[in-house]
């Protein structure tokens, strides 16, 4: 993936867990937030920062050392007596996911996080703020969205329409994965979507790429490529992290929406791509245990 000169700063604000991949014995740093973080930051943004809860354990341990290792702000992070998040995986032949067990975020979904004025005002030094269905966040979002600050959410596969309409109208930027919808499907959730307050919503279809919708225009990227897929583990995390810090930066740089919507989605197909060839897990540090 090529390193761009972007002059964006951006927070991921939630879940951070291990993936275990059992068939091999590795655990490796990732969840929605996190992985914001750090692709960001392997994107060539200015500033990458996450916020939220670690537990005590050893694999806490190993997700705080990573992110160390990759540049990622932590000084709103804290640390709480219990067991970090988990999620069980392994691997098929075609480099696609079979989950297993996980633990419900262990000690952060007991545990969440409430944002006090000055987290917010901390926030407020950031361009973007990305959070996810899976972050436990929900009752916070209003804070983020009252500030004025952008907000992106990845609502993954699995949302409810009553949790769409509950959440969507703090969100700016709008992900879904529509891998299980027509085309048809996709242009309609695309729209009803849009319609509770997001400026941009953005679907996912695997192989068959990226349809999306401004409110005005729809828009489709078809996915690069993938020479050899080795791990698809952070394919969607990795495609809405670049297509928000590259069409910031060219919204930045005067750029039109359209224009920088483009540009956005086309780096993201290419970075995504190169996301899933490049290593094990979400952004490799694999641990033996």
């Amino acid at each position: 993936m090529q390193e761009q000169n972007l002059d964006v700063s951006v927070c991921g604000f939630g879940d951070n867990v291990v993936d275990v991949y059992e068939h091999v014995r590795t655990m490796y740093p990732g969840g929605n937030a996190v992985n914001f973080a750090v692709y960001a930051k392997k994107a060539g943004v200015r500033r990458a920062a996450y916020m939220g809860y670690f537990g005590s354990d050893d694999r806490a341990e190993h997700v705080i050392r990573s992110l160390h290792e990759e540049g990622i702000e932590l000084v709103k992070c804290k640390q709480l007596i219990g067991e970090n998040g988990y999620s069980c995986v392994s691997i098929a032949e075609d480099g696609d996911r079979i989950w297993g067990d996980y633990n419900q975020g262990g000690i952060r979904g007991e545990s969440r996080y409430v944002l006090d004025r000055f987290d917010v005002e901390y926030l407020r030094q950031f361009d973007i703020v990305h959070s996810g269905n899976y972050c436990y966040t929900e009752r916070q979002l209003h804070k983020i969205h009252e500030a004025g600050i952008p907000l992106s959410f990845d609502f993954s596969d699995d949302s409810t329409w009553e949790y769409y309409q509950e959440v969507a109208p703090n969100v700016t930027y709008a992900f879904f994965s529509a891998s299980g919808l027509s085309v048809d499907e996709t242009h309609d959730r695309l729209r009803k979507v849009h319609e509770l307050g997001p400026k941009w919503v953005s679907a996912t279809r695997g192989v068959e790429g990226c349809y999306a919708f401004d409110g005005e225009r729809f828009y489709r990227q078809e996915s690069k490529p993938v020479a050899r897929m080795r791990d698809a583990m952070g394919a969607g995390d990795s495609f809405l992290t670049a297509f928000l810090v590259r069409s910031a930066d060219a919204r930045k740089r005067g750029a039109s929406e359209e224009e920088a919507y483009k540009a956005g989605l086309a780096y993201a197909a290419e970075f995504a791509s190169d996301v899933c060839c490049a290593q094990d897990g979400s952004w490799g540090h694999g641990l033996r245990y």
